[in-house]
């Protein structure tokens, strides 16, 4: 499955939501799911991003609507990015 990697900062209003209800993590990570994606690995970070995300999708389509669903909210911003498996890298070189 493809995976992705989802970067995240936080708004002024997502950083109260977060402190408010640290759950809410877990919940948008379930609603990550009920769009047809996994987040198979989490990380809250120091500096530029506040979690970086590592995401399976069946496709860029999907991984799209999931971006353009959080990004709705207002609560983050997204960079999210393709992942190559360092093998498949290699093997199309």
């Amino acid at each position: 499955m493809p995976t992705y990697l989802m970067f995240s900062t936080l708004t002024p209003e997502g950083v109260q939501t977060v402190k408010n209800n640290p759950a809410r993590i877990h919940e948008v990570n379930k609603e990550i799911e009920k769009l047809g994606a996994t987040v198979t690995a989490q990380w809250a970070t120091l500096g530029e991003f506040d979690f970086v995300n590592v995401i399976e999708a069946p496709d860029e389509t999907t991984m799209a609507r999931v971006s353009l669903e959080l990004g709705s909210r207002g609560t983050a911003r997204y960079r999210t990015m393709p992942a190559i498996p360092i093998e498949d890298f290699i093997a199309s070189i």
